[in-house]
Formats: C-alpha cells, sequence, structure tokens
C-alpha cells in the first residue's frame, strides 16, 4: 500500500513531496522525502509611477512648473549632497519624471495610459490579456522611454538601468558608440554691467558620467563660460560633449543660453540702453537739467531748454552697450520722459497760463 502527500514551503518557494509505503505483511514502513528544487518567481511587471506625485505638482501643471520642480527636487536628492541610502534612486526616478513630463508627446501617452493602465500597452495588444507578461511589460516600457536594451531580463538588471534616458535622442547600432543626442541647454543670467565690460561666468554643472561597461555616475565640473563685450540675449555658448551621457552612448554637448537680468533703471534697445525719467510739467514748459545716470556709475547731466513732450526722448551718445562686431563703438544711452501734470491749478494761476499760451 502506498500512501502519498505533498506539503507546499510557500515562504520558501519550494515544493516538498513525502511518498510513505506500508508493507502489509512484514508489519514495517519506510518513508522517503523528496525536495524538488527551488523555483524562483517570475520578475513582477514594471511598477507605473505617478509622476506627477513624484514632483509634487498636478497634473494640470505647465512646463515651467514642471522644470521648476525638477530643479528644486533634484538639488534636494543629488547623491553627492544627499547621504540617505534611497537619494540615488529618488534622484533616478525625479529625471525619469521630468524627462516624460516635459515631452509633450511622451506626456500625452504617459496620461492617456500610463496612470490607467498600469504603464503603457505596446501597440496592436491593449485588448490581449494574455500580453501582460513581463516580456510585453519589458516591451512596452522600452517603447514609451526611448531606449534599448540587449534582452528583456535586461530590464530587471538594476545595473543596466539607464536613470535619464531623455539624454540621448537617438539610436544606433548596438556593440559601438551611440550618436550624442540635441545639446542640453542651461540659462546663464548676465547683468548689464556684464555685458558692458565683459564677463566669465564660474558655472558648477553635475553630469551623469560612464565610468564603466555598465555604471553609470554623478559628476561635477566646473567650466568658465566667456560673455564678451555686447554680446545680445540668446547668444550660445557650447560645449561639446560635456553634457549628460547614456550608457553606450557619446555624450551630449552642454550649451548656455544668455539670458539678461532685469535692470533697477535701464532697458536695453539692441546696443542702446533706455532711462526713464519724470519730471513735472513746469520743468516740461520751461526747461529744466536731468542728471542722468550710467552703467559704468557715473552722473551725466543733460540740458534741456525746448520744451519737453511726454514719451520724448534726448540722447547722450556713446554711453550705451558695445557693439557686439566692433566692442570699441558703444551705441547711445536714451532718456525717455514723463511729464507729472498736476491735480488742480488755482484759478489766478489759470488766468496766467492762459494769456501766456495763448501767445504760442
Amino acid at each position: 500500500m502506498v500512501l502519498i502527500w505533498t506539503q507546499f514551503g510557500v515562504k520558501h518557494k519550494n515544493v516538498k513531496c513525502k511518498v510513505r509505503v506500508i508493507h502489509g505483511e512484514e508489519g514495517w514502513t519506510s518513508e522517503e522525502v523528496h525536495e524538488e528544487p527551488e523555483v524562483s518567481t517570475p520578475p513582477s511587471s514594471p511598477e507605473c509611477v505617478d509622476y506627477y506625485s513624484v514632483l509634487g505638482v498636478s497634473s494640470d501643471s505647465n512646463e515651467e512648473e514642471i522644470r521648476r520642480a525638477y530643479k528644486r527636487l533634484a538639488l534636494r536628492y543629488h547623491p553627492d549632497k544627499n547621504p540617505d541610502a534611497d537619494a540615488e534612486d529618488k534622484f533616478k526616478q525625479i529625471a525619469q519624471a521630468h524627462d516624460v513630463l516635459t515631452d509633450p508627446e511622451k506626456r500625452s501617452v504617459y496620461d492617456q495610459q500610463g496612470l490607467t493602465k498600469g504603464g503603457v500597452v505596446p501597440a496592436g495588444n491593449k485588448s490581449d490579456p494574455s500580453h501582460s507578461s513581463s516580456k510585453a511589460d519589458a516591451h512596452s516600457w522600452r517603447m514609451f522611454f526611448n531606449f534599448e536594451l540587449d534582452s528583456d531580463d535586461d530590464l530587471f538588471n538594476p545595473f543596466l538601468r539607464t536613470p535619464l534616458p531623455h539624454l540621448s535622442r537617438h539610436h544606433g547600432n548596438r556593440g559601438g558608440p551611440k550618436p550624442s543626442g540635441v545639446a542640453e541647454v542651461h540659462e546663464l543670467l548676465v547683468s548689464l554691467e556684464d555685458i558692458l565690460m565683459g564677463v566669465t561666468k564660474r558655472v558648477k554643472v553635475t553630469r551623469l558620467r560612464q565610468t564603466d561597461k555598465h555604471t553609470l555616475r554623478p559628476e561635477e565640473s566646473v567650466f568658465d563660460v566667456e560673455v564678451k563685450k555686447g554680446w545680445k540675449e540668446g547668444t550660445r555658448i557650447t560645449f561639446p560633449k560635456e553634457g549628460h551621457q547614456m550608457l553606450g552612448h557619446a555624450p551630449n554637448d552642454l550649451a548656455f543660453v544668455i539670458k539678461e537680468k532685469k535692470h533697477a533703471h535701464f532697458r536695453r534697445d539692441g546696443s542702446h540702453i533706455v532711462y526713464t525719467t519724470t519730471i513735472t510739467l513746469r520743468e516740461a514748459l520751461c526747461g529744466c537739467t536731468v542728471n542722468v545716470p550710467t552703467l559704468d556709475g557715473q552722473m551725466k547731466p543733460l540740458p534741456c531748454s525746448d520744451v519737453i513732450k511726454p514719451g520724448s526722448l534726448r540722447r547722450l551718445i556713446g554711453e550705451g552697450l558695445p557693439r557686439a562686431k566692433n566692442p570699441a563703438q558703444r551705441g547711445d544711452l536714451l532718456v525717455e520722459f514723463q511729464v507729472v501734470f498736476p491735480d488742480r491749478i488755482p484759478p489766478s494761476s489759470k488766468e496766467i497760463i492762459k494769456h501766456s499760451l495763448g501767445q504760442c
């Protein structure tokens, strides 16, 4: 007589099978235990992350709000500045959220499918439940994030996950260097005084760089960015191959674009600068001398003997910004007049004004 029963080891992911053989005539029994090899649980499908929650923004946030949130969180969780054990994972997740939500096409796909269907569903398989396996999910994530892996199993290899997939926009043949993507652009704030004199700004930038075949690490570098006299807002300074890098890809270019700070007294008009001053009606009619500040810290007297109309301009020759093509030449400082009218005029003064203006 043979009795067989099984014992399932749920916690240890194995199966035990016991076989008891009873020999009725001899009156003895024997028991054998056969243990099947451990069966590993297949990896779970990639979890769909709420990227809006990752960045702490609402689903209707615009691109500028998303970028501001990304910069704030990236500084907080940067592995070089945050000693927490999970800082690097958070840093990577923040970067992925930034990539998806600042790309209009990816964000549209994510909004339509990412939150409602647990990820991006591969084309042609949206209604087929059999495609919910790890390989299907791996292909869907690969398509969504626009990067390549050598095999489906690589998706679950923590050493091969790309923390910033948006840093390379192009694909090449496997097994060799990949072409670098679009340059990463940073704003470089400069004042009108900087543009007047020329300046070199020291900028510290942290990039992901490849240290070996399977590893990306943050690397901090300082760049000397030269801003020449007279350069206009929007001028771009590029450092080739000094940007972020993906595994197996050449580094991206790093670019800085000049952005002018708002000045307390002047606004720019090409190589000219404009200063607005306020005078009284009496000064506008009878003449006056206005002291005008210059960019280099001086005060220039500007005599005005003629009648000054509201919005009229006077100029100080050569007190503007250097011309970009010929820095030895400078534009002008334009003085714009605003005239303040009195709220009321006494009756006696009105008669005098009528008599005086009647002769004009």
